[in-house]
């Protein structure tokens, strides 16, 4: 059967199977002590954004050399460090008074690790979330009640559950991430009660990830989401931002997104395992272009499963209701999540930004209108039901 062809490309594995996208090692809290200067603006960003002196303290940082640093939590977390500097340096004093450039002492280094780290020196989901958390036991599960946040611009519980909700979310996917590989395995090797296993698997993994992403609203106000944690996370497309001293940039302003969670490629796999193509629109394609802020292994797994053989297709050739059934638990799984996502946005955003910024509109960390997209994104996963 042409859905059974044994040299169809299949998905590389996963660099971290057993954690899924989150680090295979929990994050690091410190650095190696010659980096003592960034740890230690770590620890104080919340107090001096309260007094109005981070931007401050910021450019009187020596200028260090990162180029040592190979050990990859100390990449990730320098990283995180310097982009928690560079946004704090820039919103400092608010969205209406933007300091459109990075201090030399944050850029410099920052674009040197992140050339390393093979993603562009801005923040992003994986410093702001995937690589911003520690367990309180060591032992215990990468889940809410067990999780504190390493770092946050000015604290607090609701910017802290935030970034947690995420880690958790990502956590509860970790089947999601392994299944991926699985159910393309068994199109290829034409099996179908293991595929119909891994399809259940995937399921129920939806079913955690939705319970977390409720969770939200219950440590998180979406007024103070607005106006004290979202004004952070913003990016620099509609106001490219000045690299202090890089020259490799030679003097020109950057535009590069912000902070978001849809640069995690989880709701993507999901399309990709499920075969949901999206027509092309405004949206879609920022999607698209927000995969080079994704880890390089991330990208390369994603992309590798969208080259996979079609699970839809081999589904609808064997003509088993088991199976169809399964496919569509999965589809409504996954429109039930852009649904409460969806919500959560309008609650966190859309009704805020009326309330609070009637000049800012429906409009993400991105700078893009979403609304719309995100409704018609919602359809298309549902146009894929197999009836």
């Amino acid at each position: 059967m042409a859905h059974a062809r044994g040299d169809e490309p299949l998905p590389v594995q996963s660099a971290c199977p057993g954690r899924g996208f989150l680090p295979e090692q929990d994050p690091c809290s410190r650095l190696p002590p010659a980096f003592a200067p960034w740890d230690e603006l770590g620890s104080e960003l919340p107090h001096l954004l309260a007094a109005g002196r981070a931007r401050e303290k910021i450019e009187q940082l020596p200028l260090l050399d990162p180029q040592h640093l190979e050990d990859p939590r100390h990449l990730e977390r320098a990283m995180m460090l310097l982009s928690f500097f560079g946004n704090s340096a820039v919103w400092e004093k608010g969205r209406q008074h933007p300091q459109l450039s990075f201090p030399r002492s944050v850029a410099v280094p920052w674009v040197k690790v992140a050339r390393q780290l093979g993603r562009p020196p801005v923040l992003a989901y994986t410093s702001h979330a995937l690589n911003n958390w520690q367990r309180i036991d060591p032992e215990g599960p990468i889940a809410l009640g067990n999780l504190r946040v390493l770092q946050t611009f000015l604290g607090g519980l609701d910017e802290s559950w935030f970034i947690l909700v995420h880690v958790e979310l990502e956590a509860r996917a970790v089947p999601i991430s392994r299944a991926a590989v699985a159910v393309q395995e068994a199109v290829v090797s034409d099996k179908p009660a293991l595929l119909l296993q891994q399809l259940r698997l995937i399921a129920e993994a939806q079913q955690e990830m939705e319970r977390t992403l409720l969770r939200m609203t219950e440590r998180c106000e979406p007024s103070i989401f607005f106006s004290r944690i979202q004004p952070f996370l913003h990016g620099f497309l509609e106001m490219p931002v000045l690299y202090e001293g890089v020259e490799e940039f030679t003097g020109q302003r950057q535009p590069f997104a912000g902070a978001s969670a849809a640069q995690s490629v989880l709701v993507p796999l999901l399309d990709a395992v499920l075969g949901v193509r999206h027509v092309q629109d405004t949206l879609h394609q920022y999607l698209l272009e927000l995969r080079r802020y994704v880890p390089p292994a991330h990208r390369a797994f994603l992309e590798s499963v969208e080259r996979g053989p079609s699970v839809r297709d081999y589904i609808l050739s064997r003509q088993t209701p088991e199976l169809a059934e399964a496919y569509n638990g999965c589809l409504e799984g996954l429109g039930r999540f852009r649904q409460k996502h969806m919500e959560l946005t309008a609650r966190y955003i859309v009704q805020q930004a009326r309330e609070q910024a009637p000049s800012q509109g429906d409009k993400g960390t991105g700078g893009t209108p979403f609304m719309h997209y995100l409704k018609k994104h919602r359809d298309e996963t549902h146009r894929y039901l197999i009836r």
